[in-house]
């Protein structure tokens, strides 16, 4: 598998990895909760963070934001001790989108299954399904719910509307629109406004996923982003609309060793419903 080969490998595992290290992880399934209860790795817990969105990254929102994802991931025993694996059907943006939190939240080891469910079983393993798993604990004697997660936060992961504000016409930044090519152009409206940010280069986020939906060799991301402009001497800050299908191009340039990529938090749901926000609607 090709997250094998990349220089920098903090954010992937692949299925023979995980499959040999199952007792010593935390396993956290991103998927929907019907997908969950059909069939999921053994000893997984899940939660579903799809709903929790943020539309002001200024900075009282953003630390409300962030605490409640020290709830959620700490009642499913996530902690900073236990490296944590994240998984979805494939390399996919919900799963990516933890990763990139439990991140910034300080976990030292949190890592995504490169791709996914559909990688563990091509690799011969199996999932179970809700009912085969260990019966519910008892309400009344269960112990009680797991505090917050608790790390060292590390805020340069992330990018606010002002960190873009500043990174617009500044050559030592590179803004990466990563949403639909009808997003990007403004022919989709999912926001009050349409368009993107002065300067962004579009790179749609699945240019850099195989067919299998696992991350593509590290040479071939490497030119995909460096033919447009994103390279490794940069601070690049990835864009969607809400901060998933970017963290899936965080975790492929951190993955390549680029040493500094923020993810734009609030996305285009915050940009693009904003009267101060400057966008354009490109031309070519």
């Amino acid at each position: 598998m090709a997250s094998a080969d990349f220089p920098d490998r903090r954010y992937l595992i692949t299925a023979p990895e995980l499959a040999s290290r199952l007792n010593d992880v935390t396993l956290v399934d991103l998927r929907p909760a019907e997908d969950f209860a059909v069939g999921h790795i053994a000893g997984s817990t899940h939660v579903d963070i799809y709903g929790v969105s943020l539309n002001d990254s200024s900075e009282a929102p953003l630390n409300s934001f962030l605490a409640i994802f020290r709830v959620l991931f700490g009642s499913r025993g996530v902690r900073a001790d236990r490296p944590a694996v994240i998984y979805d059907h494939e390399s996919g943006e919900r799963a990516a989108r933890a990763v990139w939190l439990l991140s910034v939240l300080g976990h030292p080891d949190v890592r995504i299954l490169d791709g996914g469910t559909h990688a563990w079983l091509a690799a011969g393993q199996k999932l179970v399904r809700l009912h085969e798993a260990p019966p519910a604990i008892d309400p009344t004697k269960a112990p009680p719910t797991p505090p917050p997660f608790r790390g060292k936060m590390n805020m340069d992961l992330l990018a606010t509307r002002f960190d873009v504000h500043k990174a617009i016409g500044n050559p030592a930044y590179a803004i990466v629109d990563v949403r639909r090519e009808a997003e990007y152009r403004g022919s989709e409206k999912r926001a009050r406004r349409v368009g993107t940010i002065p300067g962004a280069v579009h790179v749609f986020w699945r240019e850099h996923l195989d067919a299998e939906g696992a991350f593509r060799k590290p040479d071939e991301i490497r030119a995909l982003y460096e033919s447009r402009g994103v390279t490794p001497d940069k601070t690049v800050i990835p864009v969607c609309h809400g901060g998933y299908r970017s963290a899936s191009t965080f975790i492929a340039l951190k993955s390549l060793g680029y040493p500094d990529v923020r993810n734009y938090v609030s996305a285009w749901g915050e940009w693009g419903n904003r009267e101060d926000s400057v966008i354009v609607i490109p031309e070519n």
